[in-house]
């Protein structure tokens, strides 16, 4: 339901792009014809393979295996069905769920749990939404033929991410057909003569096959038994943890997004690994969450680490800033007419880049070699002393030389 899954559907939405840009390259192809049943039953076979691949690394590790739901009785105590298991330590990593919102008509809708379960592709989508899960599902989507409609309250999509970022995605998905209202709510969605409408707070009134709810999550933290076991929790329920995982009890620990700190499937698995470390491993590992890459699986993709340019005025003073924007190299003989910018944020005291964004073509590729180099602190000296690669659109991160803001 998550990583995986989404990312082969996002494969599978970019070939309708490719067949057309083919032709610019002397190719003709005829007769495309795409079935979604078919990319589901693939992508759920993948999902096996994957799901059987850690059952055995489990299995091979001396892992016994519940498959049913735990419940804290207290800080050592599990209920598990009619079995209660005793433990030294207890590791919470239940992660979280989609949240939707009270609104008139919500029994209508689906989240992206349900989306990847689908029987049909849905001729007409409205997704509600404008962070990861909405602006990459609007991608697929509209990538297989549907036409999508993407609702959001606020005017930019993907809060938090750096404002070049989010104004230049907002643009390139709309010249890739994707309909986005935004500074716009959904009041209500009713079922009209076999078939949905969603109703907007300015009145308008949208019809569609399918309404997709990505408005955000919530930890799975619900019925664990958390309160009997004195684990404190924040007012939204993730449970409260130090840099080495610790709760509020001294022998129950929590990682991934149940907590709150990045909720991003490799955070995850970082935090578990240091947590072994730490228990198990004999040293001392704490969790460092700065300087964490992230992408998101759009059309175009995104991939960026480090601080966002408002971020960086805020947290370092002064800054320099350097962006291009670009045509991709594979788009000149294609005709599409597609952009890439790249941005890279300085802390202009002692020249280090603290913050480094992409949209575009392999842009998740790019950034996880460039993530080393900021996570270490290089300075843009030193990006501008390494030879770049050529032809390619990763050099522009090492010959950028024009400040367009310091």
């Amino acid at each position: 339901r998550g990583c995986v899954p989404k990312k082969l559907l996002s494969y599978a939405a970019h070939f309708g792009a490719e067949f057309e840009d083919a032709a610019g390259y002397g190719w003709t192809v005829e007769s495309a014809e795409f079935s979604w049943p078919a990319l589901i039953q693939a992508k759920d076979r993948e999902i096996d393979r994957l799901n059987a691949v850690y059952h055995r690394l489990l299995d091979e590790s001396g892992v016994r295996l519940f498959q049913a739901r735990g419940k804290l009785l207290d800080s050592h105590r599990i209920q598990v069905d009619d079995e209660i298991i005793t433990a030294d330590k207890i590791l919470i990593a239940a992660g979280a769920r989609p949240w939707v919102p009270d609104i008139e008509g919500r029994e209508w809708v689906i989240t992206s749990d349900e989306a990847f379960h689908l029987e049909d592709l849905p001729e007409r989508v409205v997704i509600v939404g404008g962070g990861y899960v909405a602006c990459e599902f609007a991608g697929i989507f509209n990538g297989l033929g549907s036409q999508v409609h993407q609702v959001y309250r606020g005017d930019r999509l993907l809060r938090g991410f750096d404002d070049d970022v989010r104004e230049t995605l907002g643009r390139e998905m709309v010249k890739k057909g994707v309909n986005i209202h935004f500074e716009r709510n959904v009041q209500e969605i009713n079922a009209v003569n076999g078939t949905l409408e969603a109703v907007l707070d300015n009145g308008e009134k949208i019809p569609a096959d399918c309404v997709m709810y990505a408005t955000g999550r919530v930890p799975g933290s619900a019925g664990l038994g958390l309160t009997e076991a004195d684990v404190k929790r924040d007012p939204d329920g993730s449970i409260v943890v130090d840099r080495f995982s610790r709760t509020s009890v001294n022998n129950i620990f929590a990682v991934g997004d149940i907590t709150n700190r990045v909720k991003l499937t490799p955070v995850a698995i970082h935090e578990g690994q240091a947590f072994a470390d730490t228990e198990f491993g004999g040293h001392d590992r704490p969790v460092d969450h700065e300087f964490v890459p992230s992408a998101v699986f759009t059309q175009p993709q995104v991939g960026t680490v480090g601080f966002p340019e408002a971020e960086a005025r805020n947290h370092f003073g002064a800054i320099d800033v350097y962006r291009s924007e670009f045509t991709p190299m594979k788009h000149t003989l294609s005709g599409r007419q597609e952009k890439t910018m790249m941005k890279l944020v300085v802390q202009a005291s002692s020249s280090r880049v603290v913050g480094l964004h992409i949209v575009g073509l392999d842009a998740p590729e790019i950034v996880q070699g460039f993530s080393i180099a900021v996570k270490f602190g290089l300075s843009k000296e030193q990006f501008d002393a390494t030879i770049g690669i050529h032809p390619t659109a990763a050099e522009e991160l090492v010959t950028m030389k024009t400040l367009i803001q310091g």
